[in-house]
């Protein structure tokens, strides 16, 4: 009877809903940040899918420098969209309820699309390596059929490591706290609000950093060795410069995304005394590499830009450098 009475109730205090309060010590008016947010994911949805109808437009694109450009700007959309449409709701219309499964839903959202922008980096480091090293050889290897393989591989090693966080958060109860002072479910913020040990949820946690991450970022780096290698290599200083200008943009976004995963670690460590500090860089590491990912491409790559050119008809006769 005394087992019964305690299933009863201990069902009765799990908690029904999530309350995401918003960014923390600034509730009253954090209002104001949803015009730079609201026109960040304008700019993000716009330039991405630009980018999208670009690259299928234009024939000269179909190669599969662009095509893992194209996969980083569906990735994108779908990071952004996770998480920008929820806090604008909370920021305008007062929406700060969130269900269970709806929560448990985001939180393996970011943390699938943030492995998926990792691994497509990294398949981007090895497409420069490979061009630059193996230029004769590039054709042969980097093939559409590769790219397909490549990308499910991302998509299946992303969908099913990330899947564990989700379901680990969904089995913690939730017995009397329901307030997060977050503005989306971040698991670390979710499961420090269970009444059971959360252990295992911050080991996995840890651990998939670690493994994801970690290994692609050291991947990604060990290619720009040897890419820099190969090119010290080359006698002309016109294909020197040549090979470098054709990495600068990968090279900008991936310092970008890899800087920013590393600042918001060392933030999430730090924010007991400041918690508004990792919580504002979580929304901005969210929202501002979609948004700026397709300007630096756009900046840097002249084939893209004349692709934009004539996708917009500004230059239907622009000339090629």
């Amino acid at each position: 009877m005394d087992i019964t009475l305690s299933i009863t109730n201990s069902s009765r205090l799990q908690v029904p809903e999530f309350i995401l309060l918003g960014l923390p010590g600034i509730h009253e008016w954090q209002h104001w940040l949803s015009l730079p947010l609201a026109l960040l994911y304008i700019l993000a949805l716009c330039a991405n899918i630009l980018i999208l109808i670009t690259i299928q437009h234009e024939p000269s694109l179909h190669q599969p420098m662009y095509w893992f450009l194209g996969v980083l700007a569906i990735v994108d959309i779908g990071l952004a969209t996770t998480i920008i449409p929820k806090i604008l709701a909370i920021l305008w219309f007062d929406a700060k309820a969130i269900s269970l499964p709806e929560c448990f839903a985001q939180i393996y959202a970011i943390h699938c699309f943030m492995g998926m922008e990792s691994g497509i980096f990294l398949c981007m480091a090895i497409d420069r390596y490979v061009a630059i090293s193996y230029p004769l050889r590039y054709p042969s290897i980097l093939t559409e059929a590769f790219v397909i393989k490549v990308t499910l591989s991302m998509v299946l090693r992303n969908g099913l490591l990330t899947l564990p966080v989700p379901v680990l958060a969904a089995q913690r109860q939730y017995c009397s706290r329901n307030e997060i002072d977050h503005c989306l479910c971040s698991n670390l913020g979710v499961t420090s609000l269970a009444c059971d040990d959360i252990t295992i949820n911050r080991f996995y946690q840890l651990a998939l950093v670690w493994v994801l991450v970690g290994g692609d970022m050291g991947l990604v780096f060990a290619s720009y060795a040897l890419i820099i290698r190969s090119v010290l290599r080359l006698n002309s200083a016109k294909a020197t410069s040549k090979a470098l200008s054709t990495c600068s943009s990968h090279l900008i976004l991936i310092l970008f995304f890899y800087t920013a995963v590393i600042v918001v670690s060392v933030t999430q460590l730090a924010g007991r005394k400041v918690p508004l500090i990792p919580a504002l860089f979580n929304v901005l590491h969210s929202i501002m590499p979609p948004a700026f990912n397709p300007m630096v491409y756009a900046l840097r790559t002249q084939e893209l830009r004349v692709g934009f050119q004539r996708v917009l008809g500004l230059g239907d006769n622009v000339s090629r450098k």
